[in-house]
């Protein structure tokens, strides 16, 4: 399988991209960011890594579609937190969730991918299924419309020819003590549940290898998946 990773050199995407690079079944990888891979080890002189940068996640020329075509999958990552959306213009929040997924997820549709095309798209446990007028996070209303809305719209315009899934975790851990701590503390009160970084990777890696097994995928899922 050739595999997309947008976001490759964040926090999920680069983890998902280690994970990868040693999977078997993912034969070609094109790690797609804003600025070139590095990794460490025999992994950085991977032959089946392709390191292809944008200068924006709406913006795919047409070497860049080049890149895409003949991929059975996406994994996207890109996405903004909610503790620094809260810091940032609605505007920009909006064009990152909303106007990056859909350039990226039609830019891919038009590369040419296998059929069907995976599309794994990461939101989170903040982000309800439909926006509700009344929401005051800005994160889950641009999130549910853009990422999980017009996503799954645009795989249901599609039959046959794309499949999308929406992951949705709760608080992603790097598994140090401080986060055991607060993901207990979490547990505790009921305000989210947690996963950490390598079953959130793990999950979504086997998923568009295998199929998706449900849509979406809560952070229980993610945790029995990836574990």
């Amino acid at each position: 399988m050739r595999l997309i990773i947008t976001g490759a050199t964040g926090f999920v995407g680069s983890e998902v991209l280690r994970q990868a690079l040693r999977m078997p079944e993912i034969t070609s990888i094109v790690a797609v960011a804003r600025k070139p891979v590095q990794l460490e080890g025999p992994e950085a002189t991977s032959s089946k890594l392709k390191s292809v940068i944008v200068q924006d996640y709406d913006q795919y020329p047409d070497d860049v579609k080049k890149e895409f075509a003949g991929a059975g999958a996406c994994i996207w990552t890109v996405a903004v937190t909610p503790s620094k959306s809260k810091s940032m213009e609605f505007a920009e929040v909006k064009r990152i969730c909303q106007d990056f997924t859909m350039a990226g997820m039609q830019a891919m549709y038009e590369a040419g991918p296998a059929k069907p095309f995976r599309f794994m798209y990461m939101s989170g446990t903040a982000a309800p299924p439909r926006p509700e007028p009344e929401a005051r996070v800005v994160y889950a209303r641009v999130h549910s419309d853009a990422g999980e809305v017009k996503v799954l719209d645009f795989a249901k315009a599609h039959p046959g020819e794309i499949e999308a899934c929406v992951a949705k975790p709760g608080l992603i851990t790097s598994g140090g003590w401080k986060d055991s701590l607060l993901s207990t503390g979490l547990k505790v009160t009921g305000l989210a549940g947690s996963v950490k970084l390598s079953q959130v990777a793990a999950a979504m890696l086997r998923q568009v290898v295998n199929g998706f097994e449900k849509e979406p995928l809560q952070n229980d899922d993610l945790v029995r998946l990836g574990s």
